[in-house]
This record gives C-alpha cells, sequence and structure tokens, in this order.
C-alpha cells in the first residue's frame, strides 16, 4: 500500500448489498445490536446505509447488478450460499449475542455452527443473516494476542 491509512474509528468498513436493505437493516440491529449511523433513501428505499458496531461500520445498500459498483457482485442465494469473505464481529459475551441471534432468526437467516469454544480461544459461532450473508461473532480478540 502506498499511504498511510487515515487515522479515523474504523480503517477496513465491509459494505453489503442486499436485495431488501429496509429489512435488512431491521435484522441487523435486532440481531447483532447494530445503531444506525446514517441512511440515504430514494423512493423509501434504502440506496446506502451505515450501521456501527462500537468502533466498527458497515455499509450496505440494495444490491443493482447494473449498478456501476453492483455488477461487480453476486447475491448469496445466486451461488448457493458461497461466499469469499464473511465479517467476525468481536464481542464481550458470545453467548448473549447468540441469544439475541436466535431470536432474530424468526425473522430468517440460519445458525451455520453453533456455539463453540474455538482452538484458538474464545466462544463463537457463525450464522447468515436472511438474505444468505455469513457472520461470525465471538469473544476471540485478534488485537489482545
Amino acid at each position: 500500500m502506498t499511504s498511510k491509512p487515515k487515522n479515523t474509528r474504523a480503517n477496513l468498513v465491509p459494505c453489503f448489498a442486499y436485495r431488501d436493505p429496509n429489512a435488512a437493516i431491521k435484522w441487523l440491529k435486532a440481531a447483532f445490536s447494530f445503531k444506525e449511523h446514517s441512511r440515504f433513501e430514494d423512493k423509501g428505499r434504502v440506496v446506502h446505509a451505515e450501521l456501527s458496531f462500537g468502533n466498527g461500520m458497515i455499509m450496505l445498500g440494495v444490491w443493482d447488478p447494473k449498478s456501476p459498483f453492483g455488477r461487480f457482485l453476486i447475491h448469496p442465494s445466486d451461488v448457493e450460499g458461497k461466499q469469499t469473505q464473511a465479517p467476525y464481529i468481536i464481542v464481550e459475551d458470545a453467548e448473549a449475542t447468540y441469544v439475541d441471534v436466535k431470536a432474530a432468526m424468526v425473522k430468517g437467516g440460519e445458525m451455520l455452527i453453533d456455539i463453540h469454544t474455538a482452538d484458538y480461544g474464545g466462544r463463537g459461532f457463525t450464522c447468515s443473516d436472511p438474505e444468505g450473508h455469513i457472520w461470525s461473532i465471538g469473544e476471540y480478540d485478534p488485537w489482545a494476542q
């Protein structure tokens, strides 16, 4: 990398494309306790939103395969749920978050790897949201190593 990263809360902000970003925001807030930082809509549909979690953030919007950015993305449901990335959310209490996520699953999503203690430390689990994006959540903190 040729330049030093800007000193900001988070230097890495994953972006997600959803077919129904309004529903996704609702689910992500209920499941993971994301806070809505900003929302930009067009005719009631979210075209861009920013959700924060601690000092981290994600960006999301409506998936449009014809847009300049969207043409490089594919929705998980179009590739049998496969992914090339999956964010890891560091939490203080994986058991409590697991309970919240299981409760949010009445609106969709799936538990992919049940809660367990990892060989490298920390408890965690992996799930998918209602549109198939994969999330890992746990207590393991790579910065503490």
